[in-house]
């Protein structure tokens, strides 16, 4: 399915007139806002393939009718959430879940979408059908050498995947752990962990990078061997200038402190990327902004700050990507929501007064700093997103346009009510 251009014109062309009164407003009180909008205009988020299907739970799964059935479907489909929002220019593979059966023909399918292919996901935390040796006990850090050798060159497989794709990383994230004491020497698992990614390491083209992320826990609840940011760091350190830490806002212990994390991590230039969503309780993967939006401005905040600090470019020196998964949304509009969410909350970040912040830093001045960020937070800055998606092509109310357009009822009527994509 397609957007037609005349019913984005009509739905823009509806809206325009509240809109210019709304953008009008804080773009008075907005410096620079040419260049905050370019910067919108041009920082993107990456869709994972396996977002465009209702999840999996524990319990059941619930399809919703008009799943892609193909890699080619999830690019259609991430091509419409692009037209749609222009902030979704980027897909993630996750193999083999999604092995691209002719390169050239997907390749060409997502550039006649407007998309790129960002980072690659490997799979070692599940066996697959005619998988010769299984990852019960773990992949990398297994104390069997076959099946480490396996799981290596399994990853090897997804970078060759992503060059024929343009592809320029590789995420690394391991289930490896335990759940009872005494089932695993600590030691022996980081050195045989470490020793698998310098071998995946040594595999990768030049202009690429390997972004390992880290869990607290689940499925293993006792201990996971990549299982916070030092520990992360620590392997990347060992590995080389071509590795970098990536953080998943779901994958931390409840009250962790995620902003430091992230400030510490930008200070060291090992800070690589973001799987965003949001939780209440643990790796709820829940949309993004939805539970705790100013933990995202505050972290957005930190990006903002290091990234300047050290002349990063805000749109193609990080990778920016959604890891999500529901069973009671629409997959669609969860998206949008959670890229309308990114968007806003970086908008907000961008418009925090630098040099103020910085002088009631250095007085101690508790009061003003508090005041400095909650001014930025508590300003709506949804008409700035907006008319950077309409300088854009997009539409100025994605979901409404989404829903007004029957966008999933067509999918329904083109695929069928059955149709369950591949994934969790």
């Amino acid at each position: 399915m397609h957007i037609e251009k005349y019913k984005l014109e009509e739905h823009n062309h509806s809206l325009q007139k509240e809109h210019h009164r709304r953008f009008d407003f804080i773009a008075a009180d907005t410096k620079d806002v040419d260049g905050l909008l370019q910067k919108l205009i041009d920082f993107q988020v990456a869709i994972p393939s396996w977002a465009l299907g209702t999840g999996g739970t524990r319990f059941g799964r619930f399809p919703g009718g008009g799943e892609p059935r193909n890699l080619e479907e999830k690019i259609e489909d991430i091509g419409l959430l692009h037209a749609l929002n222009r902030s979704s220019g980027a897909i993630s593979l996750h193999i083999p879940w999604d092995i691209p059966g002719n390169a050239s023909h997907i390749k060409a399918l997502a550039v006649q979408h407007g998309l790129k292919f960002d980072a690659m996901n490997s799979n070692t935390f599940q066996d697959q059908p005619g998988q010769e040796l299984s990852y019960k006990y773990g992949s990398l850090h297994n104390v069997n050498r076959a099946i480490r050798k396996q799981a290596i060159e399994h990853n090897i497989e997804v970078i060759k995947y992503g060059i024929e794709l343009g592809s320029e990383s590789l995420t690394v994230w391991l289930s490896d752990g335990s759940c009872f004491p005494g089932q695993l020497n600590f030691r022996k698992a980081f050195q045989n962990t470490l020793e698998s990614l310098q071998e995946i390491y040594s595999a990768l083209p030049g202009d690429w990078k390997m972004f390992l992320e880290y869990k607290a826990f689940e499925p293993n609840f006792y201990s996971t061997t990549v299982g916070d940011w030092g520990q992360s760091f620590t392997y990347v350190n060992k590995l080389g200038p071509k590795a970098y830490t990536l953080v998943d806002l779901g994958h931390h212990l409840p009250n962790a402190n995620i902003e430091q994390i992230v400030a510490l991590l930008l200070m060291e230039g090992k800070l690589g990327g973001f799987h965003f969503n949001d939780s209440k309780y643990g790796d709820d993967d829940l949309t993004v902004g939805s539970i705790k939006p100013y933990q995202l401005f505050l972290i957005f905040n930190e990006l903002i700050e290091g990234m300047d600090a050290k002349g990063m470019n805000h749109a193609t020196d990080m990778g920016w990507m959604i890891d999500a998964s529901h069973n009671v949304k629409d997959p669609l509009e969860d998206l949008l929501q959670s890229v309308e969410a990114i968007m806003i909350t970086y908008a907000q970040a961008l418009l925090v007064d630098r040099e103020r912040l910085t002088e009631a830093q250095n007085n101690n001045d508790v009061v003003t700093a508090q005041e400095i960020l909650q001014q930025a937070f508590r300003t709506d800055t949804r008409p700035l997103v907006a008319e950077a998606r309409l300088k854009s092509g997009g539409a100025l109310n994605p979901l409404e346009m989404y829903r007004s357009g029957k966008v999933r009822e067509n999918l329904i009527a083109e695929r069928g009510s059955k149709t369950i994509a591949t994934g969790l």
